[in-house]
């Protein structure tokens, strides 16, 4: 099995500023999943599509591969992730190289461990995609939404039910996505039905989409690792 680790990188960040490259506990926040990428062992190349030069330089740095530089269809606000997804395996085809899968990861998560890059990627072995998800800290069967100035019970259904006894939900953790090549292909995405869940703890789990974000990631950082 030959894998590529894909980090998406664009220079454009419209909230924080030079997000993928802005500095989280002494260092470019990017490198973290260069890193991780790099000790899981389980990458035959790991590569950052990017569109900025000083990002590109960055990665470089870092350990990583940029064979390419982003194209412009794909480097504006409303290119998918599986756009350029599809961008860098069409980019290493027509360059002779073809993998068999790949994992996709996010440049600002900083909380991508070795361990779980290569764990998703063994799932792999027994699935045509894998998903790191986490649980939500409280049952969404339990919230409430606003109507005409009130509060409003959106599943009144479960009102004196045992939180217990409520179906687990979970959601996307936003940090890699894990696919067979082959899979992907076939309908240009990585939510392909047979998509398996790496479940994550809430501790390995952070947004980072606003300074405040970004003050609570670092946080949350340091206790996990000092």
């Amino acid at each position: 099995m030959h894998n590529l680790a894909i980090i998406t990188a664009r220079g454009g960040s419209k909230r924080i500023p030079r997000k993928n490259i802005k500095e989280f506990c002494g260092k470019p926040i990017l490198t973290y999943s260069i890193e991780a990428a790099l000790k899981s062992g389980v990458f035959d190349e790991v590569m950052v599509s990017t569109d900025d030069s000083e990002i590109a330089r960055i990665a470089i740095a870092s350990g990583a591969a940029v064979p390419f530089m982003r194209s412009e269809a794909t480097s504006n606000d409303y290119a998918s992730t599986d756009d350029v997804i599809a961008e860098v395996l069409d980019m290493y085809k027509a360059a002779g190289k073809t993998f068999d899968s790949f994992c996709c990861i996010y440049p600002t998560a900083p909380f991508i461990t070795p361990d779980r890059l290569a764990g998703a990627m063994t799932l792999l072995g027994e699935h045509e995609s894998v998903m790191p998800v986490v649980a939500y800290s409280y049952p969404p069967q339990r919230s409430v939404v606003i109507r005409d100035g009130l509060i409003v019970r959106r599943f009144p259904e479960y009102l004196n039910s045992r939180s217990q006894d409520l179906e687990k939900f979970y959601h996307d953790c936003g940090q890699f996505y894990a696919c067979r090549a082959d899979a992907f292909r076939r309908g240009g995405t990585t939510d392909v039905d047979d998509l398996a869940p790496l479940v994550l703890d809430d501790a390995e789990v952070q947004d980072i989409d606003t300074l405040e974000d970004w003050a609570i990631a670092e946080e949350k950082f340091k206790r996990l690792h000092c």
